[in-house]
């Protein structure tokens, strides 16, 4: 049995080289006094978060990653994906719901809906 295939968002991966130079910077400060170690998780979880957070969508529905948890959205669930006024997308679910997707942008969902077989809808007047 073939693995069905997945598409994957994440975000830039100069977040995370952006992530390691500011763990690196606040070594020196962290290491001044004691107290200020838990400085240096600031860094640490912004590079973690650049790692996981995203939002994969295969055949069967999406999956939801943040910085300590996922999400898994079956395709039967998501009434319809839209854009926010700041150009993210966004899945409406059947029980009112909306849920940003990581990663995503709205010129993504062409990309996104790719992963379910179908193709975007003709918009009326194109």
């Amino acid at each position: 049995m073939s693995k069905p295939d997945t598409v994957r968002f994440r975000h830039n991966q100069a977040i995370l080289a952006a992530a390691v130079i500011a763990f690196i910077g606040a070594l020196p400060l962290a290491s001044a006094r004691s107290y200020l170690l838990p400085v240096l998780l600031v860094p640490l979880a912004v590079a973690v978060w650049a790692w996981r957070a995203g939002t994969d969508a295969d055949a069967r529905g999406l999956r939801v990653r943040a910085l300590a948890g996922q999400r898994r959205i079956d395709w039967d669930q998501v009434v319809e994906l839209v854009t926010d006024e700041r150009g993210r997308a966004v899945a409406r679910l059947d029980d009112g719901q909306q849920v940003t997707l990581p990663a995503v942008r709205g010129v993504d969902l062409p990309r996104l809906l790719s992963a379910t077989g179908q193709t975007p809808a003709e918009t009326p007047g194109q």
